[in-house]
């Protein structure tokens, strides 16, 4: 049984494609952010014995959601497990084994949007955020990218090169 979320008629605007892409371009925000919190040196006395492996290890684990959202994104831009698996350095049989579980949980997403918590009583998405609310994620991601890409001259840089849903014909008026 399908539900209806508050962000179906937003979301109905872009291909599954264009929200992979946004998925994966929101991971990719939270790995610079994440590297960057590495580079400043100022409150290493701050850090406890060990903190920098912590922050770097995070820094891995961030990178690998992201290579789990641009896996996605390959196979919702048409790239076959071949095509992937070329540059992880495995088959595309170990390729699809890795990640066809996740890719499945994508696409169900769509079709069950909601699961239940705990308690019975309050609904989580299923959808990555990005992909859930894609309006509120181009304008922060568009922000995000205007104020740290430097070379970018583009008003709406991530969300400007998105492929979108064709809007359906409207119907022909008769004069």
């Amino acid at each position: 049984m399908t539900e209806t979320t508050p962000y179906d008629a937003a979301r109905a605007r872009f291909t599954h494609q264009a929200l992979a892409r946004l998925v994966l371009c929101d991971h990719a925000t939270d790995v610079a952010d994440g590297a960057a919190g590495l580079v400043a040196t100022g409150n290493d006395p701050d850090t406890g014995p060990g903190g920098r492996v912590s922050q770097a290890l995070q820094l891995v684990e961030l990178a690998e959601r992201a290579l789990v959202s641009a896996v996605i994104y390959e196979r919702e831009r048409g790239s076959s497990w071949t095509e992937i698996a070329q540059y992880l350095g495995i088959g595309p049989a170990e390729t699809e084994e890795r990640f066809a579980a996740m890719l499945d949980d994508w696409n169900t997403a769509f079709e069950i949007p909601y699961r239940l918590d705990d308690t019975g009583r309050k609904r989580i998405p299923q959808l990555p955020t990005a992909a859930y609310d894609p309006a509120w994620a181009c304008d922060r991601l568009d922000t995000w990218a205007g104020n740290r890409l430097i070379l970018v001259n583009d008003e709406r840089p991530v969300s400007s090169g998105l492929v979108m849903a064709v809007p359906e014909e409207l119907p022909s008026v008769n004069p």
